[in-house]
């Protein structure tokens, strides 16, 4: 028998294995879901947007159900994390998603404390929670994955608000220590950074429709003729969490095109004047 027989089928990647997506009632949570259930995973949604939840779950032919999770607190996590051990008897894979963008106001000056704590409550102490309740499961039988949606913000700067950003670069730090603790029970710990989606949190947070939101990106991208998706996330995803990736630990994987290997500010700059003067 030739050693590719023996490989998992690529419409079977996520085959036996469950998976906690949070935020994952709309926008790249909920594309993910629907892919990680084509694959093969058991996927539970978790959000406090229950009508979406629940009508993600009721279209899903069984394969995604939804629990009400607010992620910023604690023992709301530890009981999503039980409820799924306990239907399910494992966790596989934790795809730790939920997120906010919160006020987009340029200057340290105008910066909000309220806004603050809730961005931090929501991107990194959700996130804490959702990391430590995943591992209390996954060290006992030394396996699992665990995925931190991140941003391009978190490489280059100047692309968002200031508390979104430090909030992404707390993920990154977050992401590389867990790999070394985590690592020593056989769990990976890595996370994606997607460059700018017109995702509803985009599009609302800047106050711009989709398709204005989807222009501007394309015209300031590196790699054109190319658009980023919430798909393209959901497979980076479906990525970290198989087994295909089964050495692949403390990484940031960026979804950018290339834009953060340049500032191409002075290259678009000095192209604009050319013109001018032809």
């Amino acid at each position: 028998m030739e050693a590719s027989s023996l490989q998992t089928s690529p419409a079977k990647r996520l085959e036996g294995k469950v998976a906690i997506i949070t935020g994952g009632a709309s926008g790249i949570g909920r594309a993910s879901a629907k892919i990680f259930a084509r694959y093969g995973a058991k996927v539970i949604v978790a959000d406090v947007h229950d009508d979406r939840g629940r009508s993600l779950a009721e279209s899903s032919n069984q394969t995604i159900s939804f629990i009400h999770c607010d992620v910023t607190k604690d023992d709301n996590v530890k009981n999503l994390v039980d409820s799924v051990i306990s239907e399910h008897g494992t966790l596989d894979i934790m795809f730790i998603n939920a997120g906010i963008l919160g006020d987009i106001s340029p200057s340290i000056l105008s910066t909000d404390e309220g806004n603050l704590k809730t961005i931090f409550g929501v991107n990194v102490f959700g996130a804490f929670f959702c990391a430590k309740h995943a591992a209390r499961v996954m060290i006992p039988v030394k396996k699992g994955s665990i995925i931190f949606t991140v941003s391009s913000a978190s490489v280059a700067a100047g692309l968002a608000p200031h508390a979104y950003t430090s909030s992404k670069h707390a993920l990154v730090g977050l992401t590389k220590n867990l790999c070394v603790e985590l690592g020593q029970h056989g769990i990976r710990v890595n996370c994606i950074s997607p460059h700018a989606i017109p995702t509803e949190i985009m599009t609302k947070g800047f106050s711009m429709d989709g398709e204005s939101a989807a222009r501007l990106v394309a015209e300031t991208s590196v790699l054109k003729g190319v658009t980023l998706e919430m798909d393209d996330v959901g497979e980076m995803a479906v990525f970290l969490a198989s087994d295909e990736s089964k050495y692949v630990n403390g990484v940031n994987l960026l979804l950018d095109g290339g834009y953060t290997t340049t500032n191409p500010s002075l290259g678009l700059a000095l192209a604009n004047a050319i013109s001018h003067l032809s």
